[in-house]
């Protein structure tokens, strides 16, 4: 049985799909708590790694800032 191919984004759709910026972005790869692929210079997220990634953020009680 053949593994099935990850969906991969690129690093600006990830950013903007979860509003945050390319250094927080890098910040959260270089902190271990992001998984990247890369092909040559390109970087890649899995979708499936990007929504356990947005699953593990915690919850804000409260009113929004």
């Amino acid at each position: 049985m053949e593994n099935p191919i990850p969906e991969l984004i690129t690093v600006a759709d990830f950013c903007e799909r979860y509003s945050i910026g390319k250094t927080s972005f890098y910040r959260e790869v270089n902190a271990g708590r992001l998984k990247t692929r890369k092909f040559g210079t390109a970087t890649r997220i899995a979708r499936a790694d990007a929504e356990a990634w947005a699953d593990s953020l915690p919850f804000s009680e409260g009113e929004a800032a």
